[in-house]
């Protein structure tokens, strides 16, 4: 994984927002409708040389492929997973709604229903058809070879016509799949989360093996104490604990210096009072056998939280992430704010360990609408401009 070594670097999470002609085909596969697959990956090609340009052309020096090829970050893996079948949701209301919903039940909801029920009603919470989700009825196994090597080789082919740094490939970690996709198969739910590890593992390894850096996706790890109210910081702790270790084993045997670890709060737009602070799980984030961390740092419910790393021991060859612009709000952050939230955390672990990113994907799934392209790509403008100046003040010398 490359170091800052002569000016700060600059990245992203993974989502952005995909072209107007692959919207109806992805929106198709988030509810697992059919689609013309030979059309589809006609267009893929296309679509992934597309956006790898306009990475570079903006100023991204570590890049992707955009997931421009995924209905989600986590949705894409249900179609590469062996062992679920898709039925309708049983149950009472509120297992109805959270199916709908990943804030039905949170924390935000309960202390702000008069901004999240109406939005939870578009969503379809309300009455009507009872919505469809995964349901585990036999042994988990990987099946996404084939549309995993064409990812692969759709990158390889865009990356021949642009000048980048480096590459890597997102892939969802265990805990994500897991969660909220019920088991019927395995005795535990401790089997159950251990065969999806084992499962993902096959695409982790393969990433790896294909040159590409590996970044694991988990805002589960983060979010799961909103989405839990009845649980306290000590039992979060204890979930979380389990749920690295989980993570570390599918892991194993990988370069730690091939791994980067994302994880955020999820929420883009509306109240964050009950976000878990950083100061609750940073030791926990540690343990992960990940050679680089990409966090929240810039929305205004995280940014003070950048010293907060300061209070672990981190791996001398640990490289941070921070976000530096955000997906929480449309304004667009001025370039010398950007500067000064990257010589915060080069004051704090050295220049050469510090990489620009953005707090969270920009389209996390196809349907994501609340920032339009011409403003992601003005942020993601900002973020280049702001680690140009902190890199000339950073190597004046």
């Amino acid at each position: 994984m490359k170091r800052s070594t002569h000016r700060i670097l600059t990245t992203h999470v993974g989502s952005l927002p995909r072209s107007d002609d692959m919207l109806p085909m992805l929106s198709a596969k988030m509810v697992g409708d059919p689609i013309d697959e030979r059309a589809f990956e006609a267009r893929l090609r296309g679509a992934v040389v597309d956006i790898v340009r306009q990475q570079v052309e903006h100023g991204l020096d570590v890049i992707n492929d955009g997931e421009v090829g995924k209905p989600g970050f986590i949705l894409y893996a249900e179609e590469r997973l062996g062992g679920f079948e898709r039925r309708e949701v049983a149950g009472d209301a509120g297992a109805v709604a959270r199916a709908r919903h990943y804030l039905a039940g949170s924390r935000e909801l309960l202390a702000f229903p008069e901004y999240y029920q109406p939005e939870l009603e578009a969503a379809g919470a309300g009455p009507g058809r009872a919505p469809r989700q995964l349901v585990c009825t036999g042994p988990v196994s990987y099946r996404g070879h084939a549309q995993l090597q064409r990812d692969i080789e759709n990158l390889r082919a865009a990356l021949r016509e642009v000048s980048a740094e480096e590459a890597f490939i997102p892939a969802v970690s265990p805990n994500q799949v897991a969660y909220r996709r019920p088991n019927e198969y395995y005795r535990t739910d401790a089997e159950y989360e251990a065969a999806v590890a084992e499962a993902l593992r096959e695409e982790y390894l393969a990433i790896v093996e294909a040159g590409f850096l590996l970044q694991v996706d988990d805002p589960q790890l983060v979010t799961h104490y909103m989405r839990c109210p009845e649980l306290s910081i000590a039992e979060y702790r204890r979930w979380a604990e389990q749920h690295v270790e989980l993570l570390n084993h599918a892991l194993r045997g990988i370069p730690r210096e091939r791994v980067r670890f994302h994880t955020c709060y999820s929420i883009a737009f509306g109240p964050r009072v009950h976000d878990l602070e950083l100061r609750h799980v940073v030791d926990i984030l540690v343990k992960i056998h990940a050679g680089a961390h990409s966090f929240e740092a810039a929305n205004p419910r995280h940014e003070h939280e950048w010293k907060d790393w300061a209070s672990v021991a981190l791996p001398d060859d640990t490289i941070l992430i921070p976000g530096v612009v955000t997906q929480a709000s449309v304004t667009v952050e001025h370039p010398e704010l950007v500067a000064q939230r990257i010589e915060r955390f080069a004051a704090l672990v050295g220049r050469e360990r510090v990489i620009a990113g953005v707090d969270c994907g920009f389209a996390s799934t196809a349907r994501s609408a609340d920032m339009p392209t011409s403003i992601v790509w003005a942020k993601l403008d900002a973020l280049a401009e702001g680690a140009r100046i902190a890199s000339q003040r950073l190597w004046k010398g």
